[in-house]
């Protein structure tokens, strides 16, 4: 039978073994009635909670402070000085000269009527332009937007930062106009360790950014619009832009993913190693001059399209008289000349493409590998020494002229040879009114060629060749297959 007087069951707590301290934390928690015990219902609860009270009894009174809630002292300033947050010197005003090392930073724009805005003395310096622009209305040019003065010794370490230089010098035939005669460049002994970056210069009459190419000079991320001389200037340029400059637009030891035009005579891009540049040249100079290009590509009205010792990847473009590229070595690259200048010269060229849309020859080389070459008046590629897997097409002259050709293709749709070479194996030359194809010693070739009176293979020693038609192929010696 149940019992149902549980209550009978629980007996009384029994005494615990340590009291809990007066001056401990649980003491004064019991002591001021602020920690209330509640009996535990069960033998097992009871003897549990009784040995927990005792530890926590037992703690030491430290354990529970929370120690002094006053401060310590008076508050103590805890912002920083303006100093300490803009450790630069403003500039507020022009003309300014400085002659000590720092930081600087324009606060406004600022104009002036003559001579030049900045000028800098020492070295060490930073100039930050802060998005402001330096302007000059001086009609007769006589300053510069930044100049480094190096009259007392050589100017080094300086940076030239963020912001813009203009003037009022347009271009109309030639170059006139208020403002500035150049935007950044020096004097005295060729600087050193200078870089300027996000500046924008236009309307000078002279200079945009003049560096000098020596001495680790570095310009990138800038931009140059009409200037009556040079654009860009230095040891290294990269991501710039120079349009409508007189003269040369960029100019560097190394020149990178720019963009330079030109007027008149000078020379778009000038590089002795360029990459990914695009150089446009309004008249007779070049459109990108580098000992090494690579994926370049250069155009001018009327001169050389693209110049370069190695050229990878590249092309070239003139309008009227000269070549479209020029190369010692060329890969993979392609030239054209829509005037009487000839697509490519080059020595050895392999996998390049030549194209002469009037009088000039598509693709001239000494040896040619895996090209072709195109051209109306005259032929469509010439190999003085060797064509190897090599195409050529002529309206009017010869498809194919080489020394030797190997496994090459020639057609001329006018009076021309397809294929002439002293050498041919491995050769089909078509020729629509005169010879398919016309050596010396043919080796597995064939000769093609429409007209009722041409002759399909000429040549003085032939080996297991073919012409078409064969009534008018023509074999000195015919050698058996």
């Amino acid at each position: 039978m149940k019992n149902h007087n549980n209550r009978a069951r629980y007996s009384e707590p029994q005494q615990l073994q340590a009291q809990p301290s007066a001056r401990s934390g649980l003491g004064r928690l019991l002591a001021g009635g602020l920690l209330r015990l509640r009996e535990p219902r069960s033998g097992v609860a009871s003897k549990s909670f009784a040995a927990l009270l005792t530890i926590l009894a037992c703690q030491p009174a430290g354990l529970f402070a929370q120690g002094s809630l006053m401060p310590p002292g008076s508050p103590a300033p805890t912002m920083k000085s303006l100093d300490q947050i803009e450790a630069r010197t403003p500039i507020s005003a022009a003309p300014c000269i400085i002659t000590n090392p720092g930081s600087y930073y324009l606060t406004a724009n600022l104009n002036v009527t003559t001579g030049d805005a900045i000028t800098i003395g020492a070295n060490g310096v930073t100039l930050d332009l802060n998005g402001f622009t330096l302007s000059s209305s001086d009609p007769n040019n006589t300053g510069k937007g930044v100049l480094l003065d190096g009259s007392g010794g050589r100017r080094q370490n300086v940076t030239i930062l963020n912001g813009f230089i203009t003037g009022s010098v347009g271009y109309d035939g030639s170059y006139s106009g208020y403002g500035f005669e150049s935007g950044i460049t020096y004097t005295g002994p060729v600087p050193y360790a200078v870089r300027v970056a996000g500046v924008s210069v236009s309307g000078c009459l002279f200079y945009g950014i003049y560096l000098n190419t020596g001495f680790s000079t570095v310009v990138e991320s800038c931009t140059v619009q009409t200037v009556g001389n040079y654009g860009i200037v230095a040891a290294g340029v990269y991501r710039c832009a120079a349009y409508q400059c007189g003269s040369t637009a960029i100019f560097g030891t190394t020149v990178s993913d720019c963009y330079g035009y030109c007027l008149g005579g000078g020379d778009a891009v000038i590089a002795d190693t360029a990459n990914n540049c695009y150089g446009f040249c309004d008249g007779g100079g070049i459109g990108l001059f580098a000992n090494n290009a690579s994926n370049c590509h250069g155009q001018s009205s009327r001169g050389r399209g693209l110049r370069a010792g190695t050229a990878n990847s590249c092309d070239g473009y003139c309008a009227l008289y000269g070549p479209g590229l020029i190369a010692t070595t060329a890969l993979n690259c392609r030239g054209e000349s829509g005037g009487d200048g000839d697509g490519m010269m080059v020595t050895v060229a392999t996998g390049c493409y030549g194209n002469s849309t009037n009088a000039g020859i598509g693709l001239l080389a000494t040896i040619a590998l895996n090209s072709a070459g195109k051209s109306i008046n005259t032929d469509g590629l010439i190999a003085s020494a060797a064509a190897n897997n090599c195409w050529g097409y002529s309206a009017q002259g010869n498809g194919v002229n080489a020394v030797s050709a190997a496994n090459c293709s020639g057609q001329s749709d006018g009076e021309g040879y397809g294929v002439l070479s002293d050498t041919a194996i491995g050769c089909e030359g078509y020729s629509r009114s005169f010879v398919g194809l016309s050596g010396g010693l043919a080796i597995g070739c064939r000769g093609e060629s429409d007209a009722s009176a041409g002759v399909g293979l000429d040549v003085y020693i032939a080996n297991s060749c073919f012409g078409d038609p064969t009534a008018g192929s023509q074999f000195h010696y015919n050698m058996p297959p």
